[in-house]
């Protein structure tokens, strides 16, 4: 069957017409459209079928940037209202699947081709297809979910593991705490395992607190031009690792994804980085830890495949 794929940002709106059937899911061209042109998701919705040219299905997976509950959502980064209770008549549609958009990316990797899983540390084999797999994704926040394999079908939980407290790993990381928890008070991982991070992290090593550029300090450490973005750009790797082993123990996972925007820009860089050692390091299950598979989800739209996949294991089991 066929089915509106979207995804839902707050900068952009993507969607694309999405194949369910039993090969799995199939996405079609991708539309993107700023959010901040349209007054919400059904003039959005609307727009994309101009554009497709031809009668959208009746059937929508939808992955939105904010917690799906309650009787009215709000996004978390734009102004558009979504009340589920409405969506199936605002849309012209039978079938709506409504999804936090970081489950989504834990839908995702249900479905994802084992190419689209590259190969972070542990032993270079595919995801378990029975037990739980802990989805950690850095990027504006840390996004943590639970995705539990079995015989019956994939299940997704989503989280809030991103806040979680920080936990430092030496004494270095114990100034950042300080530094951080003289700002916030309580000090979640979040605040140091995602984009906004690295600044803190560059600012304690280098003992800068002037303003600086977030973008061009992540440009700067992933191009290597700069000693002190490198090394807190390695730190920041290493924080990473040591929060994924931590909710990887938590839940219980026999092999763990990285996701997130992040994510995927670290693709290189992870695998030769302190992540892998911080990864490990946890006492007397290091060897435990050694032995899980850490891969790392590269599939261009990932936000896109796992509303098509949320909705396929919601209607087609």
């Amino acid at each position: 069957m066929e089915i509106v794929a979207v995804d839902i940002g707050g900068t952009h709106a993507r969607f694309a017409i999405a194949e369910i059937g039993r090969g799995g899911v199939r996405l079609g061209a991708e539309t993107v459209l700023r959010t901040g042109d349209f007054t919400g998701l059904a003039e959005a919705w609307q727009a994309f079928g101009q554009s497709a040219g031809r009668p959208l299905p009746a059937a929508a997976g939808i992955a939105i940037a904010a917690p799906v509950e309650g009787e009215t959502i709000k996004l978390t980064n734009n102004a558009w209202v979504l009340r589920p209770a409405t969506l199936h008549a605002e849309l012209g549609v039978e079938h709506v699947t409504l999804v936090n958009d970081f489950a989504a990316v834990a839908y995702a990797v249900s479905v994802c081709e084992d190419a689209q899983l590259a190969h972070v540390c542990g032993p270079d084999v595919p995801l378990p297809r029975n037990g739980p797999v802990s989805i950690v994704g850095p990027g504006t926040g840390l996004g943590v979910a639970l995705l539990l394999r079995g015989p019956d079908g994939d299940q997704v939980i989503a989280t809030e593991g991103g806040h979680i407290g920080f936990a430092p790993g030496d004494a270095i990381e114990d100034r950042l705490l300080a530094r951080l928890r003289a700002r916030y008070g309580r000090v979640s991982v979040e605040r140091t395992a995602s984009g906004a991070g690295l600044a803190d992290i560059h600012a304690e090593l280098a003992g800068d607190d002037g303003p600086i550029d977030d973008r061009s300090l992540w440009g700067r450490a992933l191009a290597g031009e700069d000693l002190d973005a490198v090394a807190a750009l390695d730190r920041f790797c290493a924080i990473l690792g040591a929060a994924a082993g931590d909710i990887a123990l938590a839940q219980g996972a026999n092999a763990v994804v990285i996701a997130g925007g992040l994510g995927l820009r670290l693709a290189q860089h992870l695998p030769h980085s302190a992540f892998v050692a911080r990864f490990r390091a946890k006492g007397r299950f290091e060897a435990r830890m050694a032995a899980l598979p850490v891969r790392l989800i590269t599939h261009a739209q990932p936000g896109l495949l796992g509303a098509a996949a949320a909705f396929a294991a919601q209607h087609t089991r």
